[in-house]
């Protein structure tokens, strides 16, 4: 069902009068930032982080928001409110607003913020019960030291080109490396490897090792992917970052990707070499199981 209101600026608008200027830095030149938050049985899901972070990557780009967490916590729940969701996605942006053509951003006289609740299905049931293929791409993410990819900006140029190569291979992922070769994550979702076979594969307490890459590598601090990270800790494994390459890939045990509109989701394939024995793995349907149970009830909006 399509959204019945938008909150633009601080009021609910239909969605045909939901617009910004053809001069907004953010159209112009993705200036800007979002997030990405779900609410699950009329619960915001980590709520609170999701706008800690926004607001970090407001402030790394030196853009003012015009409202507090709080002001903004209280305009998501109008807008579920308004569009009748208890369960959805809801996007929350801020754009540097409109200003004169060129680069300099404090032109710009006032920031837009919106924000949009809508359903979700990232990826079809079939997916989740059997795992999905994905490729690596040829386009690798941007350099950490051009644009940090701890900043989640409106510019998505880099990974809608990898995307691109997922669809032209027929998949519905892509797996990008950084300048150096390592893994850094996917075009939407961070990415974990498990290791559990013998010897170096495994951790100190005998549980399988959780490998993900570095902050550094490249890599957004994902939202779910953390709270991800804390079921894995909890339920005894051991978890660790470390830089990784296509053959750790190749050769993982399983491979699971998260992210707020994928969950947590296993890949089974990877340039066409089948992950383990092809079939979500016991790891990752653990964490699958505990994350769904985590959001099915009083999930954490802090």
């Amino acid at each position: 069902m399509a959204p019945q209101a938008i909150w633009l600026n601080g009021n609910l608008v239909p969605p045909q009068q939901a617009t910004v200027s053809v001069y907004d830095h953010g159209l112009l030149y993705g200036d800007g930032c979002f997030e990405g938050i779900r609410i699950y049985g009329g619960r915001i899901f980590k709520c609170a982080t999701h706008l800690r972070r926004l607001f970090d990557s407001a402030k790394a780009i030196r853009l003012t928001i015009p409202y507090t967490p709080a002001q903004l916590t209280q305009a998501i729940k109008e807008t579920c409110k308004a569009n009748a969701r208890t369960d959805g996605y809801i996007r929350l942006c801020v754009t540097r607003g409109a200003g004169p053509l060129g680069l300099n951003p404090f032109t710009c006289e006032k920031p837009n913020v919106f924000i949009i609740v809508e359903s979700l299905l990232l990826y079809p049931q079939e997916m989740y019960d059997n795992g999905m293929a994905v490729v690596t791409a040829s386009t690798i993410r941007n350099h950490p030291a051009a644009l940090s990819p701890r900043i989640k900006s409106l510019n998505y140029l880099n990974n809608i080109l990898a995307k691109i190569e997922a669809i032209d291979a027929g998949v519905p992922e892509a797996i990008m490396l950084n300048h150096m070769g390592f893994v850094a994550e996917c075009t939407a979702d961070n990415l974990f490897l498990v290791k559990t076979r013998g010897g170096e594969s495994m951790g100190l307490s005998g549980m399988p090792r959780l490998l993900t890459p570095p902050l550094h590598a490249g890599a957004l601090e994902g939202v779910t992917m953390n709270a991800v990270i804390d079921l894995a800790v909890k339920s005894g494994l051991t978890v660790e970052r470390l830089d990784l390459t296509k053959h750790d890939l190749y050769t993982a045990d399983e491979i699971f990707l998260t992210g707020t509109g994928a969950e947590v989701i296993a890949v089974t394939k990877v340039d066409g070499r089948t992950i383990g024995e092809g079939k979500p793995g016991p790891v990752t349907q653990k964490l699958i199981a505990a994350f769904r149970a985590l959001v099915a009830k009083n999930a954490p909006e802090d």
